[in-house]
């Protein structure tokens, strides 16, 4: 209960602020915006602590550009500037050995972020200084003006250095970092406190490719510092494969196109915004006003808004990830500030404002100045995170180490003069300003070796996590750290436990232009556009990609194959016609049946030889065809199997010669036949042929005439080994490439030669009386097997892989067994089941029927 009694509290300090501020604004009108503190030795303060603004609704009556409705705009978390400058002063001067009996002072003058303004506060100072300088006499009290101390922005800095150069006045800027200030040509006389910012870039990128947002846009000011750090994040992004979805620059005119300025920034969740408090002001109040709560900001900066009107729960930072160099906290701050009090340190203008506001305080009506009826035990660090941080943020740190140099330069000067020449005791330290030059560029360069604050502070950061839901809780915790000097890959250290994000996100925000392309797919990138905005296509066949957002995908090796889900490969499998294969297994039980029964056929023949039907039509000639078709049966059986070498070769010779006797074989029969009854008066060659028993040498002579063709085969571009990985998806299929396709082609086509004149032989024969004539069936066999054998080449040629070499172990099969079944199958008809045929009485009875004499051949 007492947590949400504090939440409602912090709720409406904005609300009461607002309410508050129209009542007191005559004292704000009466007490001057400048105030001193008193010391022997003075600083000049130049911060930007409040600010008037108008609605520009009400004009002046006799004044041209000028308004009525005129409202202060207070800053209080800048205030913590005095505090730091105030508690180094307080400790310099309580240290006996550091300026001993000198006291540090300061002039505090607001700056209105207007150059005609800042530069009549300087000049006013200056002239106050030269009255010092030259006109001794003019105040009863001397004051030693020492450093001018400026910021938070380059902009005042460098508007105040260009005067402060006329005299060499030594100038400490504790704004962040700005190379155009380095210029000593032109800045002599000018110290920068702040750490560079050249690690910056590649810190945040870190960022980015860590949570992987690949889209992200960039808000920056429109000036030197801000082009040289686009090209940085341009080339740190480039390296890293981010995208810039958009670049706003921030003009010094950016109030009149702020609508504009926000067009086209839907298209990404994240935006980089760089700049110093004061060029980030307008940005920031515009976008705390439109409650942009959909984004996650990435700054240099915490944002310094203090809304008059706000009434929202809702904040548009919530969830912004800060990053600071790192710093030792101070706790000796924090504890200062718990004794600071309008009592303690009347000349302070702003500690009454704030007890006016915050801690029911009212003014006197004679003094502003004096306040009534206030709390009791009232401190500054009970005061929410967002109107005032007790903890040192950067610009703090810087001014408290600026004064320590300038202290540690003037307690230099006064050694040196000390050994000069003697001073009486108690006289105090007489200087010109522009003297202190000499020793604050000795501490300058000594800094950058050993000083703990400027050592490595450049390459390390702390990265905050803004929590501020509900509205005015305003915490900022350490969520990790970056440290450029790491080693690679343990440079960003994240608690990713603690970030809390703004409320529309549930996990970790995206941030990119096209969904990654998970495996199995591969970026394209879009003609025209960021290499980040891209589509998702397939991998191609047989090409694979196992991880998110490829570039292209990577193919398999010709071993392995690529799953369907084109994210792996896998090792294909070796196959070929197998005996273990149901095919290659149906197959060569079919090659071992039809080998086994053409032997059971020779059996038979001869069992039978004597008969009749077994010696018509040249007896040796069916042994030697039987047997020739027990090779072609047989031989089908080296297609089947592993190939290696012997096998490929002995598939096609054994093939070509068995096929080459078998035709010859059938060839020599018919050519017996023709001659036997073709010729009407026989001559002597024709007798000769006869009587020598002539087309027996057919064979040998058809079968020399392949086994050339098969040696030249051989000796040119024999069968090899080979496989096709790409035919059957997954399987490497090994198979006996035929080597030359001329020689292939040549064997096959001979043999169709051979099928061709033994079908033109029988075919003439086909006719002839002869009771146990086989013209008829040989001229059906040799149809057949020219019919198997031209069927092959085409759908030889279609096929692939085992299919193909199932293909000729068919055609073998086919053709071999279309010999045997039409050319020995009615003989064994007869032979096994009409015996009574088979006799050399039926002959006679159906030769005298026919009249007709039984020739012997």
């Amino acid at each position: 209960m007492v947590s949400w009694i504090f939440i409602f509290w912090l709720l409406q300090i904005p609300k009461f602020v607002s309410k508050r501020i129209y009542n007191i604004s005559r004292c704000y009108y009466i007490i001057p915006e400048e105030f001193h503190h008193e010391g022997d030795v003075v600083i000049g303060a130049f911060f930007p602590l409040h600010t008037f603004y108008t609605d520009k609704k009400t004009v002046h009556s006799t004044i041209p550009y000028q308004y009525m409705d005129y409202y202060i705009q207070y800053n209080f978390k800048n205030y913590q500037y005095i505090l730091a400058l105030l508690f180094a002063i307080e400790e310099i001067n309580g240290n006996p050995n550091l300026l001993p009996n000198i006291s540090l002072g300061f002039d505090f003058y607001n700056v209105r972020f207007t150059e005609k303004y800042t530069l009549d506060n300087a000049f006013i100072w200056l002239t106050a200084l030269g009255q010092r300088m030259y006109l001794p006499n003019y105040n009863c009290k001397e004051r030693n003006f020492t450093a001018a101390l400026t910021g938070t922005s380059w902009k005042t800095s460098a508007q105040i250095g260009t005067l402060l150069q006329l005299f060499k006045f030594p100038q400490i800027t504790f704004g962040p970092y700005d190379p155009l200030l380095d210029d000593h040509d032109q800045y002599s006389s000018l110290y920068q406190m702040a750490p560079k910012d050249g690690y910056l870039s590649l810190a945040i990128v870190s960022l980015m490719v860590h949570f992987r947002w690949l889209w992200v846009g960039l808000i920056l000011p429109d000036d030197h510092k801000g082009n040289k750090l686009l090209s940085d994040f341009r080339e740190e992004m480039e390296k890293k494969g981010i995208c810039i979805a958009f670049v706003k620059m921030i003009p010094d005119t950016w109030i009149i196109y702020f609508d504009k300025f926000w067009e086209n920034m839907n298209g990404t969740n994240v935006i980089i915004i760089y700049g110093d408090t004061d060029s980030l002001e307008s940005v920031m109040r515009n976008i705390e006003q439109r409650l942009l709560t959909w984004n996650v900001w990435v700054m240099n900066t915490e944002p310094h808004v203090i809304d008059r009107a706000d009434y929202f729960m809702l904040d548009s930072f919530h969830g912004s990830l800060i990053f600071n160099h790192k710093y030792r906290e101070n706790f000796e701050f924090i504890k200062f500030i718990q004794t600071v009090n309008p009592t303690k340190y009347p000349e302070d203008i702003y500690l009454p404002k704030l007890w006016y506001l915050f801690f029911k305080c009212s003014y006197s009506d004679i003094n502003c100045h004096i306040l009534d009826n206030c709390q009791t035990n009232a401190s500054l660090d009970v005061l929410p995170s967002h109107i005032l941080d007790v903890a040192m943020n950067e610009g703090s740190t810087s001014i408290y180490n600026g004064v320590y140099v300038v202290a540690h330069s003037l307690h230099e000067m006064r050694l040196q003069q000390l050994q000069m020449q003697s001073f009486e005791n108690g006289k105090e330290m007489v200087f010109f300003p522009w003297q202190l030059n000499t020793f604050l560029k000795e501490i300058e360069v000594r800094d950058k070796r050993s000083l703990d604050w400027r050592q490595t502070i450049d390459a390390e950061y702390d990265i905050l996590n803004l929590w501020n839901l509900p509205k005015g809780l305003g915490l900022k915790v350490k969520i990790g750290s970056f440290s450029a000097n790491a080693p690679q890959g343990q440079q960003l250290s994240l608690s990713e436990q603690m970030i809390q994000w703004p409320e529309i996100f549930s996990e970790i925000p995206q941030s990119v232009c096209s969904e990654s392309c998970g495996p199995g797919f591969q970026k394209v990138t879009l003609e025209g556009k960021a290499n980040c905005c891209y589509k998702c296509t397939p991998c191609a066949d047989n090409e694979i990609s196992n991880e998110t957002d490829v570039d292209q995908c990577v193919k398999c090796p010709e071993s392995h194959y690529a799953n369907t889900e084109k994210n792996n490969c896998f090792q294909k499998t070796v196959s070929f016609l197998a005996y273990e294969d149901a095919l290659g297994m149906a197959l060569a039980s079919i090659a071992l049946c039809l080998s086994a029964l053409t032997l059971f056929v020779i059996g038979i023949f001869v069992k039978h030889r004597d008969t009749p039907i077994v010696k018509a039509n040249n007896r040796a000639l069916s042994y030697i065809l039987l047997i020739t078709l027990t090779f072609c049966f047989l031989c089908s059986l080296n297609f089947i199997g592993q190939p290696n070498t012997a096998a490929c070769i002995l598939q096609q010779t054994t093939f070509a010669v068995a096929f080459t006797m078998a035709l010859a074989t059938v060839l020599a029969k018919a050519i017996t036949v023709v001659l036997a009854f073709k010729v009407s008066f026989p001559g002597r060659m024709v007798r000769w042929l006869m009587i020598s028993r002539g087309p027996n040498y057919i064979i040998p002579i058809c079968t020399l005439i392949q086994l050339l063709l098969c040696g030249i085969w051989m000796a040119t571009s024999p069968p090899f080994i080979d496989q096709d990985a790409q035919t059957e998806y997954g399987y490497i299929i090994l198979f006996c490439n035929k080597g030359s396709a001329v020689a292939f082609h040549s064997v096959l086509g001979y043999l169709c030669f051979l099928a061709l004149g033994s079908y033109t032989m029988a075919f003439l024969s086909k006719n002839l009386p002869d009771t146990f004539s086989e013209s008829k069936f040989l001229s059906f066999s040799m149809l057949v097997f020219f019919c198997v054998w031209v069927t092959f080449l085409p759908v030889y040629h279609s096929t692939k892989g085992k299919v193909m070499v199932a293909m000729e172990v068919f055609s073998i099969l086919a053709s071999s067994t279309a010999l045997l079944a039409f050319i020995f199958g009615p003989k064994c008809y007869i032979i096994l089941l009409r015996p009574e045929k088979n006799s050399f009485n039926h002959i006679r009875k159906k030769a005298h029927t026919r009249g007709k004499n039984f020739p012997k051949i």
